[in-house]
C-alpha cells in the first residue's frame, strides 16, 4: 500500500467518524516561540488544548509535516529516526476520552484492507500504557479484547507525553507491530523495539506542565480546562509495515532518493541486518542522504531558505550533511540536481505544490550545493596547509582547535577532517573538538533559554480572553467607534481598577477601530476618551491570538475599567500606512513578474511613507530591473485600480491565484485583498480604496540581508515626491556648478571625479620623489658614533607613511654596506609623531636592532624587526626627542 493511499485511508477513517480534516500547519513554527519548526501533529491545536480559543469543530483530523533534529545524528542508524516525517493525528477537544479513542485506533488498525483499513494482524499488536493507568488498561482487556499479555505498563520515559516545553501533556498509550523473530528477541516492546516498531501513540491530553527540564522532569501545575484527545501514527512508520520494508528508507516516498544516491556512488544498498546495531556505514550514509534530501525539499517548499541562524542554519546544516555523505561515498559531482527531482516526484503525490513551486525549490538548493563546494575547496587548502605543519612539528595527531576551526569559521565537516587526516597517517585530537563543541553548544542552549518564553508567561492576557472572549476589530469599516473598556492591566500584567495621569497601561476593549501590529503593518496609534480620562494610544499588540491590547499614556484624568469611552485613530497615520501596505502588494507581484514565481516576499514593514520589502532571490537585482519593477509599479496607480478585499476559503483563494506567504498559518477562512486584476494576496491588514491614492512609488536601494535575501527600500506618496523634490535641487545646483544640462550632470562628475584621482596620483609620484631626492645627500652626511654611520633627519611635512619607510631604507642602501648603520626618520602628521627607523647587515653584526631602538624611543611601543620597526603616536613636538633617543641608543650601543 502506497504511503499516499495511507494517507488517505487515515483520513477518510476519521471523516467518516465525525472528524473534521484540517490542512497541515508549515513546517516552520510562526505561532510559538519555543519551536523552530513543527514538531508534532498536535502543535497548531495547542491553543485549543489549553484552552486559549474555542475550537470551531470537537474533532479533528490531519497529517501534520515535522521536523525533529535533536536526534540528527541517528538518522540512519536505526529505523526509528527521520528528520522529517509526517504524523497522523486524530484529536478530540473535550469529545471524547480513552473509551472513544482506543477503539477508532483499533478499528483502523485490524479492518482488512478491502473495507478500507489496514488489515494488520490482531495477534501481532501489543499496548503501552502509564503505569498507573488502569482504566486505559481495562478498556484494550474489553473494547478490542486485547489479550493482557500483550499489554504492558511502562513510565514516565516511554509513556507520559509532552512537546518537551510547557504546554499541555498527558499519559499514553502506545501500540506496537510484531514484525516476526527475523527482527529480535520475543518478549514485546521492553525487550526489543526493533522487532516490536510502535507505530501508533494515543496521547490522553488531561494536564498542563511547566518547569521542564526532561522528558520525566517537570511540574504539572493543573489539569487542562477539558480532557482532550492527542494521538500520533508516524505515517512512515505504518508504511514501513504495510509495504513490508525494513525501515523507513525503504518505504516508497524515500526509496527512489536512496537507490539514486547508491546508482550514482556505486554502492551497493543492503549490507546491513535488521537490528539497528547491525548498520554498514555505506547504509547509513545512504539513509542519511534520502532522508536528507527530502527533508531539504519538504522546508524550502514551506519557505525556509538556508542561512547562518535558525531554521535556515538547520536547513543548511542538513543539505551539508547530505552532501558530505555524497562526498564520504566517492561522489565528487553536483548531488542535489541528481537527487532533488527525484524527492519531488516521491512527494508530489501527497503534496503536489511541491512540484508547482519546484523551481523556486531548485534554485535555493543547487545554489547552497555551489556555496559549499566552495568551502569544501578552500577547507580542504586550509586542512592542507595545517597537516603540513602538523608533519613538521612532528606531532602526532592535528589539534582539536585546528579542527573545531575549520569545522566554525569555514563550515568545513569533522568527518572530512578525520577523513583526509587519516589518509595522511595523522590522528585528529576528536576529544578537543568535541569539547570546544560542546562548549558552543551550552553557549547556544544558555542564549535560547535566556530568549525563551513559555506559554504560562501569558496567563494575564489569556485570563482577559477567557473572561470576555475575543476582542473585534473594526478598523477595516472605521477610524472611530464607541466602546467599553474591558480590562486595565499594569506593567507586571496585574488588573488594575483604575488608573491615573501619566501612567502607562495596557488597556483592553470590547471592541477597538486600532489595527493591532502584525504581518509587516505597523499598529496604529491615536486617542482613547473614557468617562473624564484621556489616554495616547502609542501601540497595538496581539498577544494571545484574539485578544488586541492598547498600550497607552493617562494624559488626564482618570480611567476605570468598565467605563465607556471613544477610540479615535490617528487618521493620517492609518492612510500612510495603508499606502505603504498595499504599495508592498504591488511591488511583490511585480518582483514576480521579472524575477520569476521564485521571488516570494520574506518579510516586510509598512510605516507611514515608507516600506521595507524582503524577498527571495538567489542574487542581486540589477539597476535596470529595478528601474523597471518601479516604472510597472507607478503604471499600475496611473490605471487607478480598485482595491478590495473580500473572506473566502483556503480552497477557494488557492483557486483563483491569491498569494499566501510562505510559513504563515492560515485558518480554514482567509480574507484575500485584490487591486483591480493585477495582484491578489492573502492579507489582514488595511489597504487603500484605490491605486491611484497611492500617488508615487519610489525604490531607494536594493541590498542583501542574507544568504538568498535581498531588501528592497521605497518611499510612498508625498514622502515620495519630498525625495523627488530634493534631488531635483541637486541635480540643478549641480548642473549650476558645472554649467551643464541636468541630463549632462552625471558624466561631468564622473569625469571630475577620474581627473581628481589621476592629479592625487602624480602629487603622489611628486612627494614621493621630494621626500626621496635627498636621500643621497642624507647619507653622504652620516655621522660617526663609535663606528656606526648615524643619519637622524625629519621628512618634509606632509610625506605619506610608505614615503617615510621608503626614504629610511633608501638612506640606508647608499651607505657603505661594509660599515655599521642606523638611519632614524621622524615624521608628524595630523598632530602626532612618528619614528621609522632601519639598520644594515653590518649593523646587526654589531648587535644593534631596529625594533630595539624604535622601542627605546617610544618606551616600548612599536614594532618590526631587526632590519626595519616603526611606531608612533606620540605628540609631534616630540620629533627631536625622538631622534635624539635613538642617537644616544646608537652610542651606548657603540
Amino acid at each position: 500500500m502506497r504511503t499516499a493511499e495511507i494517507k488517505r485511508r487515515y483520513l477518510a477513517h476519521f471523516e467518516a467518524n465525525g472528524h473534521t480534516v484540517v490542512p497541515s500547519a508549515p513546517l516552520p513554527a510562526i505561532d510559538d516561540p519555543n519551536l523552530l519548526f513543527i514538531n508534532a501533529g498536535m502543535v497548531q491545536f495547542v491553543p485549543f488544548f489549553l484552552g486559549q480559543r474555542t475550537p470551531p469543530y470537537p474533532r479533528a483530523v490531519s497529517v501534520q509535516k515535522c521536523i525533529r533534529t535533536p536526534d540528527i545524528d541517528e538518522v540512519g542508524k536505526t529505523s526509528r529516526h527521520g528528520t522529517f516525517f509526517q504524523m497522523n493525528g486524530n484529536f478530540s477537544f473535550g469529545d471524547y476520552f480513552k473509551a472513544g479513542a482506543i477503539p477508532l485506533a483499533w478499528e483502523l488498525s485490524t479492518k482488512p484492507v478491502e473495507q478500507g483499513g489496514f488489515g494488520l494482524d490482531p495477534e501481532k499488536i501489543w499496548a503501552t500504557v502509564y503505569l498507573d493507568d488502569d482504566e486505559a488498561i481495562e478498556i484494550w482487556k474489553q473494547q478490542p479484547g486485547m489479550s493482557p499479555d500483550r499489554i504492558v505498563r511502562r513510565g514516565k520515559k516511554d509513556n507520559f507525553w509532552s512537546m518537551g516545553i510547557p504546554g499541555p501533556a498527558g499519559p499514553c498509550s502506545e501500540l506496537y507491530y510484531d514484525r516476526g523473530p527475523a527482527y529480535g528477541p520475543d518478549g514485546g516492546p521492553e525487550v526489543d523495539e526493533d522487532r516490536f516498531l510502535e507505530y501508533w501513540n494515543l496521547v490522553f491530553m488531561q494536564h498542563e506542565i511547566t518547569d521542564v527540564k526532561s522528558k520525566e522532569d517537570f511540574t504539572i501545575v493543573g489539569d487542562l480546562p477539558k480532557q482532550n484527545i492527542d494521538t500520533g501514527m508516524g505515517l512512515e512508520r505504518i508504511a514501513s509495515i504495510l509495504q513490508g520494508k525494513d525501515n523507513l528508507y525503504e518505504i516508497d516516498e524515500v526509496w527512489p532518493v536512496l537507490a539514486r544516491a547508491a546508482e550514482l556512488t556505486g554502492t551497493t544498498y543492503g549490507k546491513s541486518g535488521h537490528a539497528a546495531s547491525e548498520s554498514h556505514p555505506d547504509d547509513v550514509r545512504l539513509r542519511v542522504i534520502a532522508d536528507h534530501v527530502r527533508t531539504s525539499l519538504m522546508l524550502i517548499g514551506d519557505g525556509v531558505t538556508p542561512s547562518n541562524e535558525g531554521r535556515g542554519y538547520v536547513l543548511r546544516r542538513i543539505m551539508r550533511r547530505a552532501i558530505r555523505s555524497m562526498r564520504l561515498l566517492g561522489w565528487q559531482g553536483q548531488s542535489f540536481q541528481e537527487l532533488l527531482p527525484v524527492a519531488r516526484d516521491c512527494m508530489s503525490p501527497s503534496y503536489p505544490e511541491l512540484a508547482e513551486e519546484f523551481g523556486r525549490i531548485s534554485t535555493y538548493a543547487y545554489a547552497e550545493e555551489d556555496a559549499f563546494l566552495s568551502t569544501l575547496r578552500a577547507g580542504t587548502t586550509i586542512l592542507d596547509t595545517a597537516i603540513t605543519e602538523t608533519k613538521r612539528a612532528k606531532q602526532p595527531q592535528l589539534s582539536g582547535d585546528k579542527a573545531f576551526q575549520l569545522h566554525d569559521t569555514y563550515g568545513f565537516p569533522i568527518d572530512l577532517t578525520l577523513e583526509i587526516a587519516q589518509e595522511q597517517g595523522l590522528e585528529v585530537d576528536q576529544d578537543g573538538f568535541r569539547r570546544l563543541m560542546a562548549d558552543q553548544r551550552a553557549r547556544a542552549k544558555a542564549d535560547a533559554a535566556a530568549r525563551k518564553t513559555g506559554h504560562t508567561d501569558l496567563s494575564a492576557y489569556r485570563s482577559v480572553l477567557d473572561q470576555g472572549g475575543p476582542v473585534e476589530f473594526t478598523g477595516y469599516a472605521e477610524v472611530s467607534r464607541e466602546s467599553r473598556v474591558r480590562a486595565l492591566l499594569g506593567g507586571d500584567g496585574e488588573a488594575l481598577p483604575v488608573a491615573g495621569e501619566g501612567d502607562y497601561v495596557e488597556l483592553v476593549l470590547d471592541h477597538t477601530p486600532f489595527y493591532a501590529e502584525g504581518g509587516g503593518q505597523q499598529a496604529d496609534t491615536g486617542i482613547i476618551n473614557v468617562g473624564g480620562g484621556r489616554l495616547e494610544v502609542v501601540d497595538v499588540q496581539t498577544p494571545v491570538p484574539g485578544l488586541i491590547v492598547h498600550k497607552a499614556r493617562v494624559l488626564r484624568g482618570e480611567v476605570r475599567t468598565g467605563e465607556a469611552g471613544f477610540a479615535e485613530i490617528d487618521v493620517t497615520r492609518r492612510k500612510a500606512i495603508s499606502r505603504s501596505h498595499t504599495a508592498t502588494h504591488l511591488i511583490h507581484q511585480t518582483m514576480r513578474a521579472f524575477l520569476g514565481e521564485s521571488a516570494t516576499q520574506a518579510g516586510s514593514l509598512n510605516a507611514p511613507g515608507r516600506l521595507r520589502f524582503d524577498f527571495n532571490t538567489p542574487g542581486a537585482v540589477s539597476p535596470d530591473v529595478l528601474f523597471d519593477v518601479e516604472q510597472q509599479v507607478n503604471e499600475v496607480l496611473l490605471r487607478d485600480l480598485e482595491v478590495h478585499a473580500f473572506i473566502t476559503s483556503q480552497e477557494e483563494a488557492r483557486r483563483l491565484g491569491a498569494m499566501a506567504l510562505f510559513g504563515e498559518k492560515y485558518g480554514d477562512e482567509v480574507r484575500v485583498v485584490e487591486v483591480g486584476d493585477y495582484a491578489r494576496e492573502l492579507c489582514g491588514g488595511t489597504h487603500v480604496a484605490r491605486s491611484g491614492q497611492l500617488g508615487l512609488v519610489k525604490i531607494l536601494t536594493e541590498s542583501s540581508i542574507g544568504s538568498g535575501v535581498r531588501r528592497v527600500e521605497a518611499l510612498v506618496g508625498i514622502d515620495a515626491f519630498g525625495f523627488l523634490a530634493k534631488e531635483h535641487l541637486l541635480v540643478s545646483r549641480l548642473a549650476e556648478l558645472f554649467r551643464v544640462p541636468g541630463e549632462q550632470v552625471a558624466d561631468r562628475v564622473e569625469q571630475t571625479v577620474t581627473a581628481l584621482r589621476d592629479a592625487e596620483k602624480e602629487l603622489e609620484k611628486l612627494r614621493a620623489q621630494m621626500v626621496l631626492g635627498g636621500a643621497g645627500a642624507l647619507a653622504q652626511q652620516a655621522r660617526d658614533l663609535g663606528g656606526v654611520a648615524f643619519v637622524g633627519t625629519e621628512a618634509p611635512e606632509g610625506a605619506a607613511g610608505n614615503d617615510v619607510r621608503t626614504l629610511a631604507q633608501e638612506i640606508r642602501g647608499k651607505i657603505d654596506q661594509s660599515r655599521p648603520a642606523v638611519v632614524a626618520v621622524a615624521a608628524r602628521a595630523n598632530g602626532k609623531a612618528s619614528l621609522i627607523v632601519a639598520v644594515n647587515a653590518a649593523g646587526k653584526s654589531r648587535g644593534l636592532s631596529a625594533s630595539d631602538l624604535v622601542k627605546g624611543a617610544l618606551s616600548g611601543r612599536g614594532g618590526g624587526n631587526a632590519d626595519l620597526a616603526q611606531g608612533g603616536g606620540v605628540p609631534a613636538d616630540q620629533v627631536p626627542s625622538l631622534l635624539a633617543a635613538v642617537e644616544k641608543a646608537v652610542v651606548e650601543a657603540a
